[in-house]
C-alpha cells in the first residue's frame, strides 16, 4: 500500500554477556562449546522472550499504535496471548487489535511484510527471544537473548517499501519440539550451502528484481546466518558489497532468533543515511525478504548504546543457572507456594502489569490503589486518577541485599523506591552487577517476572527498579 512507512525500530539487550571463554574454559577438556570467540547476551531469571520485547517496545517513539503484534518462538505460553499481555504492559487501549505469531524464526519479518503491504493506521511489531539449549551445544554458546521492535503507520517515516518476496523451503536448520524443548540441529555444511542455493538466493535475488536493483545498490544487509559463512556466500552469488550488521550482532550479543532482523533493522536505521538501501531478510524453514529505502535519518544511536554497555559474565556455573539448565538445592525457602488466583489477575493485572497508581482528590500519588488512600487523614474510600509509574523518574530511598529470602540470583535487592510524582513503593530491584546503588541514584522500572509457581509452571509480571544508566563493556568486549 502505497503511504505505507517504517516510522521507527528499537532493540533491547539484557544487562549480562557471556564471554565464550568460560564455555572454552569449563568445557575444553571435552572438546565441545565451540571456539571460545565472541560474546552472547544473557538474560536474567526474571526475563523472557515477553519481557524484553516489551523492553524493546517501550523504546519505540509515537502516539499509540492500533495493533500489537508479538512475534517469538520461546513465548513461555502456548495458549495465553502475550500480546494481550504486552497491550497491559504498555499501557495501551483494551480495544488493541492483537496477534501472536510464531513457529519459525521469520515470523517478525513476515508481519512486518503485512504490515506494509496490506496494514492500515499505526502499528508495532515486538519480538523477544529466550531460547532453551543443552549446554555443550552450538546453540548454547551461539543464541542470545534479546529483543527487537518497529513501528508501520502512514505518511511520514524513516523507510519504505521497494520491493519484497518470500521463499518457503523446509530445511530442518534446527528444530525444536514442545515435548523435547531442546534443539536439534543438521551439518553446517549441508545448512549453508542448501539455504544459500534453495532459499537466500531465490529470495533476495526476487526481492531485489521486485525493487528494480541489483546487489550492488545495497547499502546495508540484515540477514540472519543459519550458520557461519552463509552470508557471504550468498553475497557473493548476488553481488552484495554491504556490510552484514547480523554477523556483526551475533559477534556481541548472539543469534537473536526471531527478534534478530527487528534488532538489526534498528542498527541500519541508526546508520543510514537518506537514500540508502537496506536489505532486511528473515529466515526460517524459508525466508521473507524486504528492500527498503530510507527517506529520513535517526537521530537516536539507542541500539548501539545496547551492544556497547553490559556486564561481563564470566562464570560459566551462573550461567548455566540462568540459562535453566543446572536445577540447584535452594532449600525450604524456596518452597514458598506462589500460585496466582485467576480472579486477582482478571480483576488487578490491568494496573499491576501497567503499574498504574491512583493520585487521590487530595493529590497524593500511591501504589496500589486501596480502597481508603493511605494518607493519614483520608477517613474513606476516594476515586482515583490513575497514574502510571512505569515512565515516571524515581530514586532510591532505601535498599537491601538479603541472602535469606529465596532468589533464583542471589542476593536479593529490594527497598523504597521515591517517585518524582511523590508515589513511595517497595520494589525489588534488579540489573545490580556493579553493586548496590547509593540512596539517592536514580532508577528506571524494568518490566520483569515477578515469581515463578514451579508447581504449576506459571509467571506473574511486575516491575523492578533497575540503574538509570547501564555500565559500558570493556574495551577488549567491544
Amino acid at each position: 500500500m502505497p503511504g505505507r512507512m517504517i516510522q521507527g525500530a528499537a532493540g533491547y539487550l539484557p544487562l549480562l554477556r557471556l564471554d565464550k571463554k568460560a564455555i572454552r574454559g569449563a568445557l575444553g577438556w571435552s572438546g565441545l562449546g565451540g571456539g571460545g570467540k565472541g560474546h552472547r547476551a544473557v538474560a536474567g531469571w526474571d526475563e523472557d522472550a515477553l519481557t524484553m520485547a516489551i523492553e524493546a517496545a517501550r523504546a519505540l517513539e509515537g502516539a499509540a499504535p492500533a495493533r500489537l503484534t508479538f512475534a517469538s518462538t520461546s513465548a513461555p505460553f502456548l495458549d495465553r496471548s502475550q500480546a494481550a499481555i504486552a497491550v497491559e504492559a504498555l499501557n495501551l487501549a483494551r480495544e488493541t487489535e492483537t496477534i501472536d505469531v510464531s513457529g519459525t524464526r521469520r515470523c517478525a519479518v513476515s508481519a512486518l511484510r503485512r504490515a506494509l503491504e496490506n496494514g492500515a493506521g499505526d502499528e508495532i511489531i515486538i519480538a523477544g527471544e529466550k531460547r532453551l539449549a543443552r549446554p555443550g551445544s552450538a546453540q548454547s554458546a551461539d543464541w542470545g537473548d534479546g529483543g527487537g521492535s518497529v513501528r508501520v503507520g502512514d505518511g511520514k517515516g524513516v523507510a519504505r517499501l521497494l520491493g519484497a518476496a518470500s521463499v518457503n523451503a523446509d530445511l530442518l536448520d534446527v528444530y525444536t519440539t514442545s515435548a523435547r524443548r531442546m534443539p536439534y540441529a543438521s551439518e553446517e555444511r549441508f545448512v549453508r550451502d542448501q539455504a544459500v542455493a534453495e532459499i537466500y538466493a531465490p529470495a533476495l535475488g526476487a526481492a531485489l528484481s521486485a525493487a528494480g536493483l541489483n546487489g550492488g545498490d545495497i547499502k546495508w544487509a540484515v540477514v540472519p546466518e543459519p550458520v557461519g559463512g552463509t552470508y557471504a556466500a550468498v553475497a557473493k552469488a548476488l553481488k552484495l558489497t554491504a556490510p552484514n550488521l547480523c554477523t556483526e550482532i551475533a559477534a556481541a550479543a548472539g543469534e537473536l532468533g526471531a527478534a534478530m532482523p527487528l534488532f538489526g533493522l534498528a542498527l541500519a536505521l541508526e546508520r543510514a543515511m537518506p537514500g540508502d538501501r537496506i536489505l532486511l531478510a528473515g529466515f526460517g524453514n524459508g525466508c521473507d525478504a524486504l528492500v527498503l529505502e530510507m527517506t529520513g535519518q535517526a537521530t537516536s544511536k539507542a541500539t548501539q548504546a545496547l551492544i556497547d554497555q553490559g556486564a561481563v559474565l564470566d562464570n560459566y556455573g551462573r550461567f548455566l543457572n540462568l540459562t535453566g539448565n543446572i536445577d540447584l538445592e535452594w532449600g525450604p525457602r524456596s518452597e514458598v507456594n506462589q500460585k496466582t488466583s485467576a480472579s486477582v489477575l482478571l480483576r488487578h493485572g490491568r494496573d499491576m502489569h501497567g503499574f498504574i497508581g491512583g493520585r487521590d482528590e487530595r493529590g497524593n500519588v500511591q501504589f496500589p490503589k486501596t480502597p481508603i488512600p493511605v494518607s493519614p487523614d483520608h477517613r474513606g474510600p476516594e476515586t482515583y486518577e490513575d497514574i502510571r509509574l512505569a515512565d515516571a523518574p524515581a530514586k532510591v530511598l532505601s535498599i537491601t541485599a538479603d541472602r535469606l529470602n529465596f532468589t533464583p540470583d542471589p542476593p536479593f535487592y529490594f527497598g523504597l523506591i521515591q517517585f518524582e510524582n511523590g508515589a513511595r513503593v517497595a520494589m525489588e530491584m534488579c540489573d545490580l552487577e556493579r553493586g548496590a546503588p547509593a540512596v539517592g541514584d536514580a532508577m528506571r522500572m524494568r518490566f520483569r517476572i515477578k515469581a515463578i509457581d514451579r508447581q504449576r509452571d506459571f509467571r506473574t509480571y511486575f516491575w523492578k527498579a533497575a540503574p538509570a544508566e547501564r555500565p559500558a563493556l570493556p574495551v577488549e568486549m567491544k
